[in-house]
């Protein structure tokens, strides 16, 4: 089943539900869809990378509005944001653990050779496509600096 045809049917069942918020996630998340779909001047399928690519980006977009909301303290303004990223999240992969994430940027820095922070764009370049919609910039940049000093 493609993601799609998944936001379709949570799409119903938000409509049944009578719940708002999960609606309009979900509608963005269909709009962010055909809009990828029809930029390259024809309708396709798009790949299982690049619908994580879209969600990811949605998730964050929503995190840091909410993130500058409570700044201003905005709460009224944030909860919502942090609920539709919540419901755009569940079509992403299961995020890892720092552990875990550790790990695969301990594993990189071996095959790459990487001894400094010099070497960090290669890392993290190579740990980013790896880890795709499975782990935040953030954290991985973090990882990858803790590690390279």
């Amino acid at each position: 089943m493609s993601l799609q045809d998944d936001v379709m049917t949570a799409m119903k069942a938000a409509m049944k539900a009578k719940d708002q918020l999960a609606l309009a996630a979900l509608r963005a998340v269909k709009s962010e869809i055909l809009l990828a779909q029809t930029a390259s001047g024809f309708k396709e399928e798009l790949t299982e990378e690049e619908e994580i690519k879209i969600l990811s980006k949605m998730v964050k977009q929503r995190k840091d509005s909410a993130a500058i909301f409570l700044e201003q303290d905005r709460k009224d303004l944030a909860l919502p944001e942090i609920g539709q990223a919540e419901v755009i999240s569940q079509f992403l992969p299961e995020a890892l653990s720092e552990e875990e994430i550790e790990k695969v940027v301990v594993m990189t820095i071996d095959q790459v050779g990487a001894e400094g922070m010099k070497d960090m764009g290669k890392v993290m370049g190579i740990v980013s496509k790896e880890l795709a919609g499975q782990a935040d910039g953030k954290t991985i940049s973090s990882i990858v600096k803790a590690k390279l000093s």
